[in-house]
């Protein structure tokens, strides 16, 4: 055992990782130092509650780690992220999984952790901390092992929506945005760190506003920054397309910034977003996201959707695949809906978790079929492109474009990090091949 150790897991999104990387630029910063599960005096487990599926891999993951150090008195539990907050009940739910546990922490006491580990190495335990105010978690400059290439930098934390299927919003809260001085300096603390790679996050990107700041005008003081970088805008709610689409024009204007944007449609069916309290029609995207691909058809887009939401039946699942055929986007996270705690789908009437699961099967093989012939275009074209780390074979490397296009590069001699000029001579599904000019 290593005294003052410690070692993150990390589950769900990236405002997740982001609270990790947090806590132990904090930990760092405080005395501490990280290390193996095995040797760490203290386990931080950073949770997500998003999906039922999610949930239980955490619960079962609790549970291991209880008997597998249950009888280890100087190791020490910390339970954070959104699972122990998202209903009153799971805290018990938490607490009954690992009994030992030494604190559950609130999505705003990063800060507190140094003091909080003071407190139960002075013998405290079943420590529960939920902050009353929130913090501006962009304050916090985060230092990276060496080598490491990609960044990233919360703006925002919580969002201005109600979906009816959504227990995120019960543990993160509503929307608080973050200075953008912070961001900025934290964004070049990063890039001094040789961070060639940059993502924005939060729960609802296009949210983003501080005093008379705007997405853009954060988006445009990142980008003057006098460093060579990629700059990738995290999600954004369809409804920006539709309140404040020349602000998406023109961050895509910058060359620094990734032409690829997340944009979690979730239904097809007009029905359905209102049962979700999706506060958009299809009709008002198709037209927004008709004139983007006109002005940047070279585009990634990437979407969400969640098949059997309740009350959705076969025609409201034929305007889904209407949807994604007419779409066409490069990345597709499809989501089998389960009933959250805390949420109002929860009591809604549930569709057949057969259905459920034979609609996300033909989804996927429609989206599958979707990409034999997506990058076509792509095929001769020569550029600039990031090397971020090794390929899935030997002497490969992988890298991404302006447009964040999957590249791999054979036979590569570049460093993780360079920007290189290539050219791409194959296309295989969303994954482009390039060799080095």
């Amino acid at each position: 055992m290593e005294k003052n150790s410690f070692y993150i897991e990390t589950y769900g999104c990236t405002s997740n990782k982001s609270d990790s990387y947090i806590i132990s630029s904090v930990l760092n910063k405080s005395g501490y130092s990280s290390s193996t599960i095995e040797e760490a005096e203290f386990l931080i487990i950073n949770t997500c509650a998003v999906k039922q599926q999610t949930e239980n891999k955490i619960k079962s993951r609790l549970s291991e780690l209880y008997n597998s150090f249950k009888n280890e008195t100087n190791k020490y539990f910390i339970i954070a992220g959104c699972l122990p907050h998202i209903e009153p009940k799971y805290l018990d739910i938490v607490k009954n999984l690992i009994p030992n546990f030494s604190a559950i922490i609130g999505l705003d006491n990063l800060n507190d952790i140094p003091l909080i580990f003071e407190e139960i190495k002075s013998g405290k335990t079943n420590l529960i901390y939920k902050s009353k105010s929130p913090i501006d978690k962009s304050e916090f400059l985060i230092d990276y092992p060496k080598g490491k290439i990609t960044g990233i930098i919360p703006i925002s934390e919580g969002c201005l929506g109600s979906c009816t299927y959504c227990c995120v919003k019960n543990a993160r809260g509503s929307l608080k945005c973050y200075d953008p001085e912070n961001i900025v300096r934290n964004v070049e603390h990063q890039l001094k760190q040789n961070i060639k790679q940059i993502y924005l996050t939060s729960q609802d990107c296009s949210t983003y506003t501080y005093n008379n700041t705007d997405l853009k005008d954060l988006v445009q003081k990142i980008v003057e920054l006098k460093y060579e970088f990629f700059l990738r805008v995290g999600m954004l709610n369809p409804r920006f397309l539709i309140d404040n689409f020349s602000q998406l024009l023109q961050m895509f204007k910058y060359k620094k910034v990734y032409q690829f944007l997340h944009v979690p449609i979730q239904s097809g069916s007009d029905i359905i977003l209102a049962n979700m309290n999706r506060t958009y029609k299809i009709s008002d995207i198709e037209v927004k996201l008709k004139t983007l691909k006109q002005n940047y058809p070279l585009l990634t887009l990437s979407t969400d959707i969640i098949c059997g939401f309740p009350g959705e039946n076969e025609d409201d699942f034929q305007q889904t695949i209407d949807l994604i055929k007419w779409l066409k986007p490069e990345i597709l996270n499809i989501s089998k809906y389960t009933p959250r705690p805390g949420t109002k789908a929860k009591s809604m009437k549930q569709v057949e978790s057969r259905e459920i699961k034979e609609r996300s099967i033909r989804l996927s093989k429609i989206f599958r079929d979707s990409l034999n012939d997506i990058n076509k275009d792509w095929i001769g074209w020569e550029g600039e492109i990031l090397v971020l780390h090794e390929g899935s074979k030997l002497n490969q490397a992988f890298g991404r474009n302006f447009a964040y296009k999957n590249i791999f590069i054979n036979d590569s001699k570049s460093l993780f990090g360079d920007f290189i000029s290539v050219q791409i001579y194959k296309v295989k599904g969303f994954n482009l091949y390039a060799r080095p000019l």
